[in-house]
């Protein structure tokens, strides 16, 4: 049996019908819109996506560089504290930043204050291994007294590029092929000072225009000697007491060398030691780690 709808019925399908249709069109013609076409904000979106991409393997590559240099930063700190205290450096666990890490978008207060309790209370424990890592530095200071190494410049107000190569295989000015090289390389102008980087006797004073030149020697009576060499004048002869940054002489230059500089050389019961680990007492920690880069990096001696 045929259903027969009033004519208010009809016109109300008909809306029903329009609205429908309207309405899949509109999400239709969204879409297709939203496919071809994007917003300012969209593409620039889109652009920082790409860019994050691309950059991803270069963040990568420089936490490997990273990761390397705080090793061989490691390496270098073990070397210092077992030339110059016979030990290992201390150990000291890095303070662990707060991870900021909610289950819900809103942070609580009593989070922070959780957070912020835990921080200090990691503060504290990195501060409690600070003093004992110093106590043991004094201690050994104090069983080793009479052996405390020279830890000053031989130069002043000297630049981390006024640092040439150090001591190891190096390239030879003059015979241009790798020789050992026992000191530092300090390169400053002709006639500039040069003063004691501890306090000692004056053991020994060679003048020569050969090979190094004019070398002062320096006797700390502790095991450690320290050798100035490639000087233009010498203030003290030799038995001479010096007192630690009194001037001893000037910086020399002479045909055999690239460039005026100070060979300077530590030693230590006769053996040679490399100087850049006894320079930090002059220097910020970041000046001395741009030092010790350059006198590590550079393959040719001066000398």
């Amino acid at each position: 049996m045929k259903t027969r709808y009033s004519r208010a019925q009809i016109v109300t399908l008909g809306i029903l019908r329009f609205l429908v249709a309207t309405l899949s069109v509109s999400i239709v013609c969204y879409i297709v819109f939203a496919l071809l076409f994007s917003t300012e904000e969209e593409r620039r979106l889109i652009k920082e996506n790409i860019l994050y991409r691309s950059r991803y393997k270069e963040m990568q590559n420089k936490e490997r560089l990273i990761g390397d240099v705080v090793e061989g930063l490691q390496d270098k700190d073990d070397a210092i504290y077992r030339e110059l205290f016979d030990t290992e450096a201390p150990s000291l666990d890095a303070l662990t930043a707060v991870d900021f890490i909610a289950e819900s978008d809103s942070l609580s207060e009593s989070f922070y204050q959780r957070a912020a309790a835990s921080a200090s209370g990691r503060t504290m424990l990195m501060a409690q291994q600070v003093d004992k890592n110093f106590d043991l530095i004094f201690r050994l200071l104090e069983a080793r007294r009479d052996s405390i190494p020279p830890l000053t410049l031989p130069l002043k107000d000297m630049s981390y590029v006024q640092m040439g190569a150090s001591m190891g295989m190096k390239q030879h000015p003059l015979f241009k092929r790798p020789m050992q090289h026992d000191g530092l390389d300090l390169i400053a102008p002709q006639g500039a000072p040069v003063y004691a980087a501890a306090s000692g006797t004056v053991s020994h004073v060679v003048r020569s225009r050969r090979g190094l030149g004019n070398i002062l020697e320096i006797d700390h009576g502790n095991g450690y000697t320290t050798r100035y060499c490639l000087l233009a004048d010498m203030n003290v002869t030799r038995g001479t007491h010096v007192r630690r940054g009194q001037k001893i002489g000037t910086v020399g230059i002479s045909s055999t060398i690239a460039a005026a500089h100070l060979h300077f050389e530590v030693l230590f019961k006769g053996t040679p030691r490399d100087p850049v680990h006894y320079l930090f007492a002059s220097l910020t920690p970041e000046e001395y780690a741009r030092m010790v880069y350059m006198a590590t990096a550079t393959s040719q001696s001066l000398d």
